[in-house]
């Protein structure tokens, strides 16, 4: 996995370290001031009170500003442990990269999530976003991806994966709710997801809820892996009774999906354009690009240029390549006739 931050401003920080200083040594000194010796008693013990006053103002400044990022860096680095998790580069058959960028750059996270296993049903994936990001949004992230790495072993049907998802995320945004009180927005939350499931002899099936359909790369060539209409986004509304999964083209070996949240195709420049991504993936390919990582590398550099550095979304990219080999055509037994295939 590879994931991209933005440098913090490190120096803020830094900033009241001058004046706090200052007022210390101002504290200090004051007796020692000839026009303070001059003065009465009283004078002197109201300057050196204001004096304390201000220095300890300058000093709680500073203890707060340290602190801020400090509990931010504690609270992403909980979540790292627990959240999106570094990929192997085989997962199943497939090569597998995957890259993250987040909004929020004190804290390094955001509401982005994905995992990809391998299970006796095939490879079976997802990808998803919650709403709002940053350490906010930790929470339902585990809550969710915890379901998926426990469904996807379990149940043999994609829809019962997408139920037990479905049930994990109520159970959570029901504990947000009752935590934060009944004026807070929790249950209003809501979580964008695609589940994949890669067959072994590369049959693809899919349930959207609210995501962006992945791309097909086929080449150099790229197109969606589905047109169909999606689910409602998980947390606002009850799945429909029915769950069929869609069916999409097989994934063929040298073939590669590539999916993504909706942090990449809303990204802005100064002018308010959207970021290409469909055409900066047919230019990476035909440029050479032909490995997940070098993919990845190639579509956040764009990404990063596009927003000059500052995206205003989570952005999640992950490619699942088809790195089998093709298999050899079966040989017609002696004295038969192959049939032609239509």
């Amino acid at each position: 996995m590879i994931r991209i931050r933005a440098r913090a401003p490190g120096r803020r920080a830094l900033a009241p370290g001058l004046p706090t200083a200052r007022g210390a040594a101002a504290v200090a000194g004051e007796p020692a001031c000839p026009l303070a010796r001059q003065c009465g008693l009283r004078v002197r013990i109201v300057s050196g009170a204001v004096l304390f006053a201000v220095g300890t103002g300058l000093v709680l400044h500073a203890r707060r500003t340290l602190r801020e990022p400090k509990r931010s860096r504690e609270a992403a680095a909980a979540a790292r442990g627990a959240l999106p998790r570094p990929l192997p580069p085989r997962v199943g058959g497939l090569r597998v990269a995957a890259a993250q960028l987040s909004a929020d750059r004190r804290a390094g996270v955001g509401g982005d999530l994905y995992e990809v296993v391998a299970t006796e049903y095939g490879v079976r994936a997802v990808i998803g976003d919650v709403r709002g990001h940053g350490v906010g949004a930790v929470g339902t992230v585990a809550a969710v991806l915890g379901g998926f790495r426990e469904a996807v072993h379990d149940e043999p049907d994609l829809g019962r994966v997408l139920r037990r998802l479905d049930r994990a995320l109520a159970r959570d945004l029901r504990e947000r709710a009752r935590t934060a009180g009944p004026d807070s927005p929790v249950a209003e939350d809501f979580v964008t997801l695609l589940l994949l499931e890669i067959a072994p002899g590369g049959e693809v099936q899919a349930l959207n809820c609210g995501h962006p359909w992945p791309y097909r790369l086929l080449g150099a060539r790229v197109e969606p892996l589905s047109r169909a209409d999606p689910l409602p986004p998980l947390g606002p509304f009850p799945l429909p009774p029915e769950l069929p999964a869609v069916r999409c083209a097989a994934l063929r070996p040298g073939e590669a999906l590539f999916l993504h949240t909706d942090g990449a195709e809303e990204a802005r420049d100064a002018q308010g354009r959207f970021f290409p991504l469909t055409a900066v993936l047919t230019e990476a390919l035909g440029a050479g690009a032909g490995t997940p990582r070098a993919l990845l590398a190639a579509v956040f550099t764009r990404l990063l240029r596009h927003t000059a550095g500052q995206p205003a979304d989570d952005v999640a990219l992950l490619v699942l390549h088809d790195a089998r080999r093709p298999r050899p055509a079966a040989a017609a037994a002696p004295g038969t006739t192959r049939a032609a295939t239509p």
